[in-house]
């Protein structure tokens, strides 16, 4: 048996990761690393949607933060096993229909939803949207991943869970059945 290397231990988490938003509905690409305004450089991939649309837990874990901050808009941050964390955001902050930024948190996170809660691989958390500084680029959720607080490249990881939410739906349409009535164990 060969181990992994140090560099690819820390880049892979140790379990599943679901794609964490409805899949048919999103658009995105790698752009870990991407130069950014101030010298910065792009922590994470943006899944492009259309507001409202929902965000699910990545994997297990126990919700860290809920807060705002200037750049990155409304979020949610959910820490999982041995060192691994999840980032959410430029969560909605906007009433439906308009573009106001003066939405209520229950149109950002699902009510009930708290620091402290617990959620599963898959559970709605909260919906897309465009606080923060990407009011002027378009709705989508800026999603991170991070291993003892260090940003990882998430593309590899979030094609892999979009490849098999995809093929999920396409076998459920086969049967007849509609996406939101799996249940997987």
């Amino acid at each position: 048996m060969v181990s992994a290397s140090p560099a690819q231990a820390a880049s892979t988490p140790p379990f599943a990761v679901d794609f964490p938003q409805d899949a048919p509905s999103t658009v995105f690409s790698s752009t870990f690393g991407a130069a950014r305004s101030g010298g910065r450089s792009h922590q994470g991939n943006d899944l492009m949607a259309p507001k409202l649309t929902h965000v699910y837990a990545a994997a297990a874990g126990v919700v860290i933060v809920i807060d705002t901050h200037g750049s990155a808009g409304r979020y949610i941050e959910i820490q999982h096993q041995a060192g691994w964390s999840t980032r959410y955001m430029h969560l909605n902050n906007d009433d439906p229909g308009t573009d106001n930024g003066q939405a209520d948190w229950s149109m950002t996170l699902v009510p009930g939803l708290d620091v402290g809660s617990r959620v599963e691989a898959g559970q709605h958390i909260g919906y897309v949207g465009d606080s923060g500084n990407a009011e002027w680029t378009g709705s989508h959720t800026h999603f991170e991943l991070a291993h003892e607080g260090r940003e990882v490249d998430p593309y590899p990881i979030l094609k892999d869970a979009y490849e098999r939410a995809m093929e999920l739906r396409a076998a459920m349409a086969h049967w007849g059945m509609r996406y939101g009535d799996a249940k997987l164990s």
